[in-house]
């Protein structure tokens, strides 16, 4: 099996999904400027303002691959070479969301890479629901997506 190191098409479908589109800039639920698929800089490296111009659903995709591109290269380093492109796709997803150094220093990271079809790591994902100490609705059925890729054959 060759070594994946690019999100596929069910991956991009997933954080699409949960990201949503949105073509004005708006304020991510942290306060940070976002706009079209979860995205706070341009290829560029300037940060989104909330006085940016409208994008299209097709420039948001564009910027949503070249986000993906720092996210695939974290998940290429930290995990095993033999995860599949399922695999892959979920941990980019989870990283996107969570950031890369939560899913570094985390027990799920760990599993995937001592025994990547272990069926705990799905127990692993969904303890991944809090935001400010609260189980949110919306990152319950993140994780659940993620971890129901993440074990697709």
């Amino acid at each position: 099996m060759p070594k994946i190191t690019t999100v596929g098409v069910e991956g991009v479908a997933l954080i699409k999904s949960f990201e949503g589109f949105k073509s004005k800039p708006y304020k991510c639920p942290a306060g940070v400027p976002t706009i079209g698929y979860g995205a706070t800089f341009y290829p560029n490296g300037k940060k989104v303002t909330m006085t940016d111009r409208a994008i299209t659903e097709q420039e948001a995709t564009d910027l949503l691959r070249h986000m993906l591109e720092s996210f695939e290269k974290y998940i290429d380093s930290y995990c095993r070479d033999d995860i599949n492109q399922h695999q892959f796709d979920a941990l980019v997803s989870f990283a996107y969301n969570l950031g890369p150094a939560n899913l570094k220093s985390s027990t799920l990271l760990k599993k995937v890479n001592a025994n990547p079809n272990d069926g705990t790591i799905r127990d692993e994902f969904m303890k991944w629901v809090k935001a400010g100490g609260k189980t949110l609705k919306g990152l319950v059925r993140r994780r659940e997506a993620e971890a129901n890729l993440y074990f697709k054959s």
